[in-house]
């Protein structure tokens, strides 16, 4: 990894260092707990069956047979169910989906929970789920972007308009001298982090305790209070380590919902945790997607008009679409903009966010629609992407916060040798004879912050504690976020004691879009320099302190000292203040959050450039990403390792997205026929080779206090299109649908 970071800036010396993760040594040995490790006692398993029709009803459950296996404690069905207080087919608080705790026999997709068995052993239950042996009264499955009637979407996914409108698009197509006309689809996705959806219920009177991964901690408790009718400050979510989220572990779910239900009805510790299959249905996944994208360019390659369209399958009792043509919004400067969002209904689960939700779907087709777009103006793609190349925020008009996305461009292909790119497609071919073709990519993703808050203590000892209910699923939170505490304590890393992963601590805010560095960093960064502010006033309030009388803005904090401005020789110890004030710690409170008058001045985003070359047999059209090189622009970066790791694993999922990834649903059940990591392919070591990536510098007073934005979804942007692109550099055939198979390319091939 290469970067143009600067020296150690006011923030800290702790900050911009690859320090390794914290977590990492308890993982690779084993001794960190996951939420499935809990085992508390009168522990009761839980497994929950899921449907085998999409479409339909129960007709019967055979719950006399799994009662009588040995080791059933207890079967839970519509029939014996307890009530809920929230209702799951309501919307009661923020980011609520509706889905299905056992309310009725209905069933409105493959693999939704129609039963829940408890027993003394996981083997038990198991059993006895099977013994259930459930029929039903099936009707015919909607599956599919035709399974249904399409609606216009008043209301996108996360609030964002069903439609937006910028300029006269029908005379920016008028005006076109050039342009095409192009439709592109993308499959199913489903959520298939290592660790898979679990909990560990346990009640004590009105109050319960839930081991379970989590990305919203403290969130979920208002959420979990509202569907089991208690205060949230009687749920304590403890979530320490998770094995990945992607965006699926920040919403309830069904069958996680049953298990609590399970423990308070029974009285006694449930333990649930979702077998590999389970994952594709209940817990959300990326819908379809079809996308019409129409581009228009003037005499000079200047687009007059970008319109984009999007179809995406939602389920039939809820309404998240993948909003795929906000794609083009904010990017490209165009004479007129637009983007729209249709959804169709068809019988599965609900889809949710997943990683860069939308922004992943429609750059893949976006990024190939701009290749198409210039490969008919006789133009270099990079060329055309740099004149059409955006100042200010297209439609709006807004400054961007900072935008370095030129400089990505340029380092990226210098690095990766764009200059020698031929023009025309199938002209390069490598020693063994593989047909080679580049292809590339603009990568886009917004910069948010939500809200948060932190506390920080300065100890007796001169050490430090910080505390803020934040989430680790992987991206290295523990540690990024340790950083910038230990930087406004003024303390080197070793000193500072990070606690979070409880929902007993201050808000960390929501670990998903790409913003909760900035976010729970923001409210550290608060948090730690208000108690270094405390202890100044102190000292130099102090007659018998050497800072006496420098005042708060006076004085400076390194390594756990203070020191005069201009002055070193004037210094004392964070201890040695604290020994003379009566040793009491010192405590500091933060909080972080963007106001609407923030955002309303510009435009903030993270940008990247993505590089892709591909090797493809000119016989039988196997396909190998042989290199990526991606540079992106996000800010300020905290720890360089820990952005490598996560730009590199957005660009590997890029790779899957554009070769390896897809649900397959059987048209007459609604089944889905690959729900397993034998069918349901994602790249492996082996598929991946040669990744770089080069981080670029940006300097940004606007995006919030300490000039962050986000890594985590931004390597998937623009991947995806770079190397759909570089296939068709490689072998000349351009295909419009993701993934890119094998045999596509020989139909294409075979005319």
């Amino acid at each position: 990894m290469s970067d143009t970071r600067p020296p150690a800036s006011r923030f800290g010396s702790n900050s911009g260092q690859s320090f390794t993760r914290r977590d990492g040594i308890a993982k690779v040995t084993g001794t960190a707990t996951f939420a499935a490790d809990n085992h508390p006692d009168g522990l009761l398993y839980a497994v929950y069956v899921p449907a085998t029709i999409a479409r339909g009803r129960v007709s019967h459950l055979d719950v006399a047979a799994a009662k009588a296996h040995p080791g059933v404690a207890e079967v839970i069905t519509p029939a014996n169910r307890p009530m809920l207080d929230g209702d799951p087919e309501s919307k009661g608080f923020m980011f609520a989906f509706r889905f299905e705790a056992l309310q009725d026999n209905t069933v409105r997709y493959a693999n939704q929970p129609i039963a829940l068995v408890l027993g003394e052993t996981l083997e038990a239950a198991t059993e006895g789920a099977r013994l259930l042996n459930p029929q039903y009264e099936a009707l015919p499955a909607r599956v599919g972007l035709n399974g249904d009637t399409p609606y216009k979407v008043e209301v996108g996914s996360f609030g964002r308009p069903g439609q937006t409108v910028y300029g006269d698009v029908a005379a920016g197509h008028a005006a076109a001298v050039q342009s095409v006309d192009l439709t592109y689809e993308t499959p199913e996705q489903y959520h298939n982090a290592m660790e898979t959806h679990a909990v560990v219920a346990e009640w004590q009177g009105d109050h319960v305790t839930l081991d379970m991964p989590n990305q919203a901690i403290v969130m979920s408790r208002g959420a979990y209070g509202y569907y089991f009718g208690i205060p949230p400050e009687n749920v304590l979510i403890r979530s320490p380590y998770l094995g990945g989220g992607f965006g699926s572990k920040a919403i309830p779910n069904g069958p996680t919902v049953l298990a609590i239900l399970a423990a308070r009805m029974t009285g006694r510790p449930v333990k649930l945790m979702l077998r590999r299959d389970q994952m594709f249905g209940p817990v959300g996944h990326r819908g379809a997607t079809r996308q019409r994208l129409r581009l228009g360019i003037d005499a000079g390659a200047k687009m007059t008009v970008l319109d984009h369209e999007s179809l995406a399958t939602t389920s039939t009792f809820d309404d998240f679409v993948e909003s795929a043509a906000n794609a083009s919004q904010g990017l490209y400067a165009a004479g007129a903009l637009r983007s729209a969002q249709y959804g169709v209904r068809v019988d599965a689960g609900t889809p949710g966010p997943m990683r860069a939700p939308g922004e992943a779907s429609g750059s893949a087709a976006l990024e190939c629609a701009i290749d198409e777009m210039a490969e008919k103006a006789g133009l270099d793609p990079l060329e055309f992407r740099l004149r059409n190349y955006a100042e200010t925020e297209p439609g709006t008009g807004l400054p961007y916060s900072s935008k370095a996305l030129r400089e990505c461009y340029l380092r990226g292909a210098e690095r990766f040798g764009w200059s020698k790119r031929p023009m025309q497609p199938g002209q390069m071919r490598d020693e063994a004879g593989m047909l080679v073709g580049w292809g590339m990519g603009t990568a886009l993703f917004h910069a948010p912050m939500f809200a948060a808050k932190a506390r920080a203590v300065l100890r007796p000892d001169g050490t430090g504690l910080v505390e803020t209910a934040a989430a680790d699923m992987g991206q290295g939170a523990w540690t990024a976020l340790a950083q910038i505490a230990a930087d406004s304590l003024g303390l080197p890393l070793d000193q500072v004691e990070f606690r979070s992963g409880s929902s007993d601590l201050p808000d960390g805010g929501v670990a998903g879009g790409s913003g909760h560095t900035a976010t729970a960093g923001g409210a550290l960064h608060a948090a730690g320099s208000d108690a270094v502010r405390r202890l100044a006033d102190i000292a130099t309030a102090d007659p018998a302190s050497p800072l006496f009388g420098a005042g708060n803005a006076g004085v400076t904090a390194r390594d756990g000292r203070f020191f005069v401005i201009d002055d070193d020789s004037r210094s004392e110890s964070y201890a040695d203040i604290i020994a003379r004030a009566g040793g009491t710690e010192v405590v500091g409170t933060g909080s972080a959050a963007r106001t609407p008058e923030d955002a309303g001045h510009h435009a903030m985003y993270s940008h990247g450039a993505v590089f892709a070359e591909v090797k493809v047999d000119p016989e039988l059209y196997q396909m190998r990403v042989t290199r990526l090189v991606g540079a992106f622009a996000a800010g300020r970066i905290i720890n360089p390792k820990l952005a490598e790791s996560q730009l590199m694993g957005g660009m590997i999922w890029g790779i899957s997205f554009a070769l390896h990834e897809e649900a397959r649903f059987d048209k007459r059940t609604g089944r889905i026929m690959n729900a397993d990591f034998a069918g349901y392919h994602i790249p492996v070591n082996a598929d991946v080779s040669g990744l770089e990536v080069i981080t670029i510098h940006e300097d940004d007073a606007h995006v919030n206090a300490l000039g962050i934005k986000g890594v985590g979804e931004i390597g998937v942007v623009g991947t995806v299109g770079a190397i759909g692109n570089a296939i068709r550099h490689a072998t000349g055939h351009r295909i419009r649908r993701f993934p890119i198979r094998i045999e596509d390319l020989l139909h294409a091939a075979l005319g």
